[in-house]
């Protein structure tokens, strides 16, 4: 759908069909309503600060990498406990 308009930049928009947590939707609903905004907006917003700003810090070390040094992590625990002593 585009939108047209005296002032008003095109925008496309995309519909999507979208299943989530139900708790989740439900603290969307709500604070939708407390803002007087509508949930694609909240929605909106969070996705783009997540493509802004979290996406872009985790492309610092790779995801493959992290769970290993977790799983090395975790195996060496005891180790690390008694090194650290």
């Amino acid at each position: 759908m585009i939108f047209e308009g005296i002032g008003v930049a095109k925008t496309t928009v995309k519909k999507i069909g979208l299943e989530m947590d139900a708790r989740l939707y439900g603290e969307l609903s709500k604070l939708a309503k407390k803002n007087g905004q509508s949930r694609r907006f909240l929605l909106e917003k969070a996705l783009e600060h997540y493509l802004q700003f979290v996406v872009p810090s985790q492309g610092t070390v790779r995801p493959e990498v992290m769970s290993h040094f977790r799983r090395s992590t975790d195996k060496n625990r005891k180790l690390h406990e008694l090194l650290a002593k």
